[in-house]
């Protein structure tokens, strides 16, 4: 699906089905350095069943045209202005590790456009360690190797996959390098500078799913702990041998959290 937004071309994966009837629309955001495809093991199956998923390409992400945006605030308007593009206001937001933050601030800038949020790999703040900034500036190829090695818990270390035929921390890390130039270090410069996350959180007045991966070292459960103690009662769904990359460690999961987390407010 490409759409026109601030006269940019812009790329939202749909599962490959087209979009029309009424079901609940979901635009899915992904994290720093990423895009779209990090959501494939969602979106074809939320297509199938009753929803109809947008999984958008930030700009300088994927198949977006545009420069990646400097600050998360710039991020949530324009994802603001994708929404009113699509033409379908209110949608389910689901975010992402840099895509939380995204969802938090449109959910409180524009809460006329946000039924709903569900929340994965989040945290009241999102340090990067200085190694992975160095590579992310001089080495695209060894940044990719450290978010892809501590972005997965064990099981995915040691072969396990609940998608075979797959290699998880391959393709993190073939992302990553392929991502389009600049966009890692801007996407970091973005998340570091971020420090509203807990008082953002604290007025959003839509219903929030959180899950956390206990084996995430990005956003450990205990810097989520932090950011859900804002949130107005919260559902919170904790994944066991699961990191920080879930959607692709835990998809089965990740799909049930979804549909629990969206039906409620479509019945």
């Amino acid at each position: 699906m490409i759409l026109d937004v601030d006269g940019m071309k812009t790329h939202a994966a749909t599962g490959g089905v087209a979009l029309s009837g009424d079901d609940p629309v979901v635009v899915l955001v992904h994290g720093a350095g990423m895009d779209a495809t990090v959501w494939q093991l969602q979106t074809r199956w939320l297509a199938h069943h009753g929803f109809r998923p947008m999984a958008v390409d930030l700009p300088g992400h994927g198949r977006s045209g545009g420069e990646p945006l400097a600050t998360i605030a710039d991020m949530a308007d324009w994802l603001g202005r994708f929404i009113d593009a699509t033409g379908e206001a209110p949608v389910h937001l689901v975010g992402h590790s840099m895509g939380t933050f995204i969802g938090l601030e449109l959910a409180t800038r524009r809460a006329d456009i946000v039924a709903s949020l569900v929340l994965l790999g989040t945290a009241d703040a999102m340090p990067v360690h200085p190694d992975l900034l160095a590579a992310a500036e001089n080495d695209l190829a060894a940044a990719a190797a450290l978010m892809a090695a501590w972005g997965h818990a064990k099981p995915a270390h040691i072969g396990l996959n609940p998608t075979p035929g797959l290699w998880m921390l391959g393709g993190a890390r073939a992302l990553v390098e392929v991502g389009h130039q600049g966009a890692l270090v801007q996407d970091f410069g973005a998340v570091v500078t971020y420090d509203a996350a807990a008082a953002t959180a604290a007025n959003v007045s839509c219903p929030v799913t959180v899950a956390i991966g206990l084996g995430d070292k990005m956003t450990p459960p205990r810097a989520t702990a932090r950011l859900i103690a804002n949130l107005n009662e919260p559902t919170v769904v904790e994944l066991d041998d699961t990191g920080h990359m879930m959607m692709v460690e835990s998809p089965a999961a990740i799909r049930r959290i979804l549909v629990q987390a969206l039906a409620p407010a479509d019945d």
